[in-house]
Parts: structure tokens; sequence; C-alpha cells
């Protein structure tokens, strides 16, 4: 600990005198207050320790975000402390994306500052990682209605969206798509990293999945041949899922149309499920009994999302209707644009790359979006909770 430099930027005379009282109890090397945004930096840039910058935001917040996110991006070695007399779930999920560690409200409580610098000074990155990561499964118990194509998109849009490791998973053992898809020629599967899964870790995962061009999209694909399917037990399903939470942030997983052990163990493990349709009369009896399936495995009801492929305002089953026979609200809607996806899907390449400005490229991108940030502000309500209720 007394090799960690410690910064302090905050526009209130006594906020600084208390955060310098309180930080002289843990014998840091250096106690430096900041003047300015640009001070801040330039002195954590030129530390050569591990360093922690504390910013109170309660004035000139913008400016100091922007600080938090640059030193977030370009100092690895400094974990950021954010302070706010006004705290609120927008802004604590601001801050925490941007490259925030911990948040408190002020006025401080010593023993809450004491309790976020030890989690900081201790914290393990890996650890981090695995809590925050999580599990996306789209799901289908019937082909056909462009589950894969949902599954693709979205984890290459979640990738450019977070900037952040993003698996795509092919659990279709038998026919996977995923790799024709994007175009791509993987030397190992999943059989392989299954039949590994004691000897892997990150290093071994980032330079061995194949990565989807220069983005953080990383594809474990199916096996090519159907009897390496054979013997992959479900509980196998269950150790690579927590394998792979250690190294990335979400991990989005195109589950095979039926209900076999290792797709019910996918189903188990997921965070979400997108449970994918389309508006006719058969596709949504399937999805009828895939949510009645899905209350027998005790699955919680806000688990399961209805997300309707090739949807048109002028289809004869309206949303209304949708509603009403799944007894379930819609939470997306991907517009029909068949020119569009079989023209990515014949080129091997994602309907984003084809034209940016079609309405399903827009929606794909909007979906990820608003999952990443629907999903990581239930996550940061979660973890300050008491914050948000005082």
């Amino acid at each position: 600990m007394s090799k960690v430099q410690v910064f302090i930027l905050s526009d209130e005379f006594s906020t600084s005198e208390v955060l310098k009282l309180y930080c002289s109890e843990f014998d840091f090397e250096r106690l430096s207050v900041c003047n300015s945004c640009e001070d801040a930096y330039e002195q954590i840039n030129s530390a050569n320790e591990s360093s922690v910058l504390i910013v109170d935001l309660s004035d000139n917040k913008f400016e100091k975000i922007q600080l938090i996110s640059k030193v977030g991006a370009n100092i690895s070695g400094c974990k950021i402390l954010a302070l706010s007399d006004n705290p609120s779930v927008n802004l604590i999920v601001e801050v925490m994306r941007s490259g925030a560690r911990e948040f408190l409200p002020l006025p401080l409580i010593k023993n809450e500052f004491s309790d976020s610098m030890n989690k900081i000074l201790s914290e393990n990155s890996q650890t981090n990682k695995n809590s925050r990561c999580k599990i996306i499964s789209v799901f289908s118990n019937k082909g056909g209605i462009g589950k894969t194509s949902l599954a693709t998109n979205l984890a290459l849009e979640l990738a450019k969206v977070t900037k952040e490791n993003i698996a795509l998973i092919d659990l279709n053992f038998q026919t996977g798509d995923i790799t024709t898809f994007l175009d791509l020629k993987p030397s190992f599967n999943i059989s392989y990293m299954l039949e590994n899964i004691d000897k892997i870790n990150e290093t071994f995962l980032l330079s061995t999945l194949e990565r989807y061009k220069r983005t953080s999209l990383y594809v474990l694909a199916d096996p090519p041949y159907f009897k390496q399917a054979d013997n992959i037990k479900p509980a196998q399903i269950t150790k690579l899922f927590n394998t792979l939470k250690d190294t990335f942030s979400y991990i989005v997983v195109d589950v095979e149309a039926s209900f076999e052990g290792k797709n019910i163990a996918a189903l188990d493990n997921s965070d979400v499920i997108l449970l994918v349709t389309v508006a006719n009369l058969p596709a949504l009896r399937n999805t009828q009994r895939c949510l009645e399936l899905f209350d027998k495995l005790g699955y919680d009801r806000d688990k399961t999302k209805i997300v309707v492929n090739r949807y048109m305002d002028n289809d004869e089953i309206k949303e209304d209707d949708v509603k009403k026979v799944l007894s379930k609200d819609i939470f997306w809607k991907v517009p029909n644009n068949y020119f569009a996806i079989m023209s990515a899907i014949n080129k091997g390449i994602p309907v984003s790359e084809i034209n940016t400005s079609t309405n399903v490229a827009q929606s794909y991108r909007e979906l990820a979006k608003y999952m990443s940030d629907n999903l990581y502000r239930i996550n940061m309500e979660e973890r300050f909770e008491n914050i948000l209720n005082n």
C-alpha cells in the first residue's frame, strides 16, 4: 500500500480536507490535491506506481466524467473513486461505465470511505469481470425464424457499443451457422474447449477463439462433426460458461431449437433469454409452449424477453394480438427487411456491414445499446442499492 499514490480532485475545500484526513490513515506514498482536470491527468500520467483518483462530481460534472473516461482508457494503473452530493441511477451508471471502480455519496461517512478504498486497493480484476458478466441466450423451439441472425448481429453490436470482450457461442451442434454468417473458418470449436476446459485461461481464450476482424467479438463455433457433440453433458456447458465469465463481459449464446439437456443447461445459466418468434399463429403457439415450459423450469418471468422478428406494421396479426396470445409484452421488434438480411447472409457479413442505415441494422444496434445499458443499470442498482435509497 505504501507505493500507492492518491490524487484528489474536488471544487469544495471542505471535501478535500475531509478526504485528506481519511486518506492519512492509509499511509499512502503520496497524497496530492489537484487544481483542475488537466492538472489531475498530468499528475496521474506521470505517476510511476499504482494510483487512485478520487473525484468529486458535485460541480463541473461533465468535464470530470470526461476525465474519468480519459484516465480509464489511457492509464491502466489508476483506479477511480467517484463522489457526488446528488447521486442518481443515471449518474452512477454513466460514471461506472466511464471507468470508476467505486461510487460514494457526499457528505462522506468514514466507514463507507474506508470500505470503498479497501475494495479498490485489494480489487481482483478477474473476480470483478466474473461478477459483471451477463449471459444472453437467443432461443426458439421453431427453426427458420432468424434466431441465428439475431444472435450474431446482437453480439457484434454489443462489441461495438460496449468496447468490451464479447463471446458468441454456437450451441447448434448439428446445424450451426454462425461461422457461415460471419465467413469464419475457426481452428478450434466447442468440443475442443470442453475437452480442455481445465487448461483454459484468459490468454488461451483470446488467442484461440476466432476473433471477428478487428472487433472485440470472439466466436466459439459448433463442432464440425456430428459425433463430436454426442458426449457433451449439461454439466460441461455450465463449466464452460463459468470459465468464459472470467474473460468476457457478455456471452451471447445461439441455443439449438430443442429441449435437450445441453440447451436447458444453457438456458438455466442465462441472465436473459431472448425468445424469438414471428407474427404468425404457428410460431406464436410454439412460443406459448416455450413460456409454459419455462414456468415449469422455475424461470423468473422477467428472465424471458419476447422478440418479434420480421415485424411489419401491416401484419394481419398485430402487436396487441401477440401480447394477448402470449400473455406477455413484446420486448423488441426487429423490422422485416428480407433483402438486407439475405444479402448479408449470402455475403457472410453482418447486416451493419451491408448498410448501417437500414432499418434492421439500426434495430440490432439499438437493441444492443438498450440491453447493455439496461443490464448495466440493474447491476449498478443492485450494487448501490443503499446509496440510491437514501
